[in-house]
């Protein structure tokens, strides 16, 4: 996933694959899950997220973006993700809305009931580069933690995902 925006996984952060067992327990709140991130992130942070595209493409086939969320009550970062969408395998309204970049993904798909199966690939401990430690305001590199993952939508995989997360 770190290739569509980095010429190698390391101009990110230096990625080391974990099992579930080693996220510490706010990151296994966080991380080991099902459900979309938007929610999980606005339970946790008690307050409702936006999102920010920072980077996005289209092609014939895909729909790519760089994105953060953002609580909205006070701007910090929670999530900066890259996700990579097969834009003919969405129905045509789902993927104007989510090409729109106003609204979280996982928001878009809840709120027009589009059947979704989040299918974790593997779980990452990293430090981050000097451009996520600005994101999430590190003073210095410390571990983070993040994970890949599919969205199946109608039991076809649709969606690609790297979501690195913040507990703060």
């Amino acid at each position: 996933m770190t290739k569509i925006y980095y010429a190698a996984p390391d101009d990110l952060a230096d990625f080391r694959e974990i099992g579930e067992e080693d996220l510490p327990p706010i990151y296994h709140t966080l991380l080991a899950h099902q459900q979309h991130m938007t929610v999980t992130l606005e339970a946790h942070s008690g307050c409702p997220v936006e999102v920010e595209v920072l980077r996005s493409e289209r092609t014939s086939t895909h729909y790519q973006r760089k994105v953060l969320l953002r609580r909205m009550s006070d701007g910090g970062a929670v999530l900066f993700g890259i996700v990579r969408i097969t834009r003919s395998l969405l129905p045509a309204a789902v993927r104007d809305e989510i090409e729109s970049e106003s609204t979280p993904l996982g928001t878009i798909l809840i709120n027009r009931n589009v059947y979704r199966d989040v299918r974790l690939l593997s779980f990452w401990q990293l430090e981050p580069s000097p451009e996520l430690c600005e994101i999430f305001q590190l003073e210095s590199p410390q571990p983070m933690y993040g994970r890949t993952a599919l969205i199946y939508c109608d039991s076809v995989p649709v969606i690609e995902l790297l979501e690195i997360v913040t507990a703060d």
